[in-house]
């Protein structure tokens, strides 16, 4: 089980990084992304509604990230709750006037954070930095 969160673990905030670059290269172009960007966003946000579910299984197994580390704790809010959080906020902005015509514009944004996000989730399931 540890080993398919780590695997997952590390997938994510590529997939997110992934996301936010092919974001960037549409706004660049001024084009709007394939539709496999969209595909790739419903994707990540089921592997991390998976990788909450195996990291509570463990957590409830008596694993726990980072042990010994006082500030493990974060891994938790990094790895799930915030990326959560920006993806609803992405998903209730969109809706809005102001960006219907270029709702993956936004996605972008939040894909960046969340890579941000679960990269230092990583980072403190590993007990670095």
């Amino acid at each position: 089980m540890r080993q398919i969160h780590l695997y997952i673990g590390y997938a994510i905030p590529s997939g997110f990084l992934l996301l936010a670059l092919w974001a960037l290269v549409a706004f660049i172009r001024n084009r709007n992304p394939r539709e496999l960007f969209w595909h790739l966003l419903a994707v990540l946000q089921v592997v991390i509604a998976v990788q909450f579910v195996v990291g509570a299984v463990m957590f409830a197994g008596g694993g726990r990230a980072a042990p010994g580390d006082r500030l493990g704790f974060l891994h938790y809010f990094y790895g799930a709750f915030f990326p959560a959080a920006v993806l609803v906020w992405a998903h209730v902005r969109a809706r809005s006037e102001r960006w219907r015509q270029i709702p993956w514009a936004l996605f972008g944004i939040a894909a960046f954070v969340n890579f941000g996000l679960t990269a230092r989730a990583l980072m403190t399931g590993l007990g670095v930095g």
